[in-house]
């Protein structure tokens, strides 16, 4: 065959391919949309798709590793607002949630549960509801559950004023000492069942909360708080203190991203300022560490520990925030929203869920992490 007539058949079967496939021959594969380029609602309908495949039967999930793991679920389906409230999951997931409620203390823990996890079952089903509560139907659900958490505050009601270092922390009951990530995740529930910033229970948690920092202060009279002093917060202050990260020798306490996150927003959600000094303090260590890789602050070895909540953690501290771009110390603004998408589709599996590989904090459950995920994601919404 001439080279003329071998380039006529090439041209031949181009055009066919084009004809029958809709193939352009000028578009390569480098223009063909990467896994991790999948916009929100591709990564949110994949995830929905997976999560309707894991459900139990009676609308729970994951319910042998943690009753509430159903709880976490149903507030990021609800949140995302892909399905409506007569779609067979959510009837079935809020139908279990129910089943939970204690209607003599307002808990919503399970008949009988173990006093470790009423704080966070509690507080993850409240979450629920009131993302489910439109019509009003559960109005009354929250507001006692609300009521339980407030009770479970270390407070007056323990036998313990301002002066004790438990004061305003939450734990994972009122027996257990409080930290950062009970008082955290009781915070978001109380500000979902609509507690004004005036309350109380928001007012004494600050006393917690600013404890909880690196940063000496009028609100900070910890005896470590001014060895680091860079504004970051640690996992708890009560007793002698506490860091998810290694402790310095010389005493200092290095906060973590996650914790960092939740303490702007706890402090936003009791009516902080924005330019109160512990908020820009801890914004500026934010600035310092902004990253979507991994919790900052953890040690080598554990920076993948707790990832999907700390991801959560972030998107809800800048949606709290009221911030569209966040400017790191470099001057880098970053859409968050549009950088958090990313960084989930890209780490989503092929069945729609996420796994986190360093499995603690049980981020080795997929139905957890899915729920996470999909929390962090209701965030992250593109704005129409």
């Amino acid at each position: 065959m001439t080279t003329l007539w071998r380039w006529a058949a090439v041209g031949i079967v181009l055009c066919l391919l084009s004809w029958s496939s809709g193939w352009n021959p000028s578009v390569s594969q480098a223009d063909e949309p990467q896994r991790n380029e999948r916009g929100w609602n591709d990564v949110v309908q994949l995830a929905t798709r997976y999560l309707r495949e894991s459900q139990g039967e009676d609308g729970s999930f994951s319910q042998d590793k943690s009753i509430g793991i159903t709880g976490v679920v149903m507030t990021g389906l609800l949140r995302c607002g892909h399905l409506d409230m007569e779609d067979p999951m959510i009837r079935k997931g809020l139908g279990y949630i129910e089943k939970l409620i204690d209607p003599q203390s307002g808990h919503i823990a399970g008949m009988n549960p173990r006093q470790q996890l009423k704080n966070y079952v509690t507080s993850v089903n409240v979450m629920a509801l009131a993302a489910a509560n439109a019509s009003g139907r559960y109005q009354a659900i929250v507001d006692r559950g609300a009521k339980f958490l407030t009770e479970l505050q270390w407070d007056e009601g323990e036998n313990i004023t301002a002066a004790n270092n438990f004061f305003g922390g939450f734990g994972y009951d009122s027996k257990n000492r409080p930290d950062m990530s009970n008082t955290n995740m009781a915070m978001d529930a109380l500000k979902a069942a609509g507690l004004s910033p005036d309350h109380p229970a928001f007012k004494k948690a600050m006393v917690f909360v600013s404890r909880s920092q690196n940063l000496k202060s009028e609100h900070q009279d910890q005896p470590w708080a001014g060895l680091i002093n860079d504004g970051s917060f640690i996992y708890s202050p009560a007793g002698e203190g506490e860091t998810k990260a290694d402790p310095l020798p010389g005493g200092g306490l290095p906060g973590t991203a996650s914790m960092t996150y939740a303490g702007i927003k706890s402090m936003i959600y009791a009516g902080v300022s924005k330019d109160d000094p512990r908020v820009k303090a801890a914004l500026a260590w934010v600035r310092k560490n902004y990253s979507l890789e991994e919790n900052v602050g953890m040690p080598p070895g554990r920076r993948q520990f707790g990832l999907y909540y700390y991801y959560h953690t972030m998107a809800k501290c800048f949606d709290t925030l009221g911030v569209d771009e966040f400017e790191d110390e470099q001057g880098r603004k970053h859409d968050w929203r549009k950088e958090m998408t990313e960084a989930l589709a890209k780490r989503q599996r092929p069945d729609g869920s996420w796994l986190n590989e360093q499995d603690r904090w049980m981020e080795g459950d997929p139905n957890l992490v899915t729920g996470y995920a999909l929390m962090t994601l209701s965030y992250c919404k593109p704005k129409k």
